[in-house]
């Protein structure tokens, strides 16, 4: 209203607008198509969000159960094997060893539930604060992300599609490639591919072509660089990227849907095992007693 420009004024507000979103509404600013970048945005958003959504969805489901059995073990210790413990007491007669073993733990965690509740909170604030604190410890954990088994394959190829995706959506829009991939390497999400795509600016800022610069990197697939090469040579880059975009997000897809079929009945057997290997050694000596009468 006191004549500022719109992506001037979406400047103000990183907090929920970012440097790509602003870039990409100077463009239509200047180029008078707004309507086309802001429609562009709203795909690449939407794109990007379910993307997310589906490796949070796939993370959050044995997080989510591996807490439950937790608790549910916990509350067994501290409330039901006492129980148990105390009626045993009067048997006059030696435990099993798997029976004495589960009271012992029994015993141990109800004198220091606390303590252990203690660590579990302390451990889980101080990874969140160091991460966000520590530049390093960040960097380490996101690069042990990419070398993770099976998880690891999962955010490589989240992050390769992340990259194509913005990529051809800045290029797309007239964004000179330079501020693309300063845009881009923002919204890379993992500080290994991130220092990687600052290389690539750079070199690609020195006059080297985007294809050789990525494929110094060797971080990036082969289907990425071919894919860049062939939308260099052609004048189709956005195109290309769109295409690896696409084919990379399919693949994240696949591998979560198979990575989430694999871990359902696994943690509901190591979910059997921790509650049906406490009531087994609960009923052990009650089994014994009836084989001895």
């Amino acid at each position: 209203a006191s004549g500022a420009g719109f992506a001037k004024s979406l400047t103000k507000h990183p907090k929920y607008f970012d440097d790509l979103f602003c870039n990409l509404v100077d463009s239509g600013e200047q180029s008078g198509t707004l309507e086309t970048m802001l429609d562009r945005v709203a795909t690449y958003k939407e794109k990007s969000e379910a993307l997310k959504a589906k490796i949070k969805k796939a993370m959050n489901y044995p997080i989510a159960v591996v807490c439950v059995a937790i608790v549910v073990t916990g509350i067994l210790l501290v409330k039901v094997v006492p129980q148990f413990a105390t009626t045993f007491e009067s048997f006059g007669s030696e435990l099993p060893a798997f029976t004495q073993l589960v009271v012992s733990m029994s015993e141990w965690m109800q004198a220091n539930w606390f303590i252990c509740l203690g660590i579990i909170v302390a451990a889980s604030f101080s990874f969140k604060e160091a991460r966000q604190r520590s530049k390093t410890f960040s960097d380490k954990v996101d690069a042990l992300a990419l070398k993770a088994p099976v998880v690891g394959d999962i955010v490589n190829n989240a992050v390769v599609a992340r990259f194509s995706r913005t990529l051809a959506t800045t290029f797309a829009a007239g964004v000179p490639l330079v501020d693309a991939l300063q845009s881009v390497s923002g919204a890379a999400g993992n500080a290994v591919y991130k220092e990687a795509i600052d290389r690539v600016r750079a070199d690609v800022t020195s006059g080297q072509s985007l294809y050789m610069s990525i494929k110094m990197t060797g971080l990036f697939p082969n289907m990425l660089l071919q894919m860049v090469s062939i939308g260099e040579e052609s004048g189709s880059l956005d195109d290309m990227l769109d295409k690896v975009a696409t084919f990379y997000e399919a693949e994240v897809d696949n591998a979560v849907d198979g990575l989430t079929a694999l871990l359902e009945p696994l943690i509901m057997s190591v979910l059997g095992v921790l509650v049906g290997g406490l009531m087994i050694a609960m009923y052990l000596p009650i089994f014994a007693m009836g084989a001895a009468v």
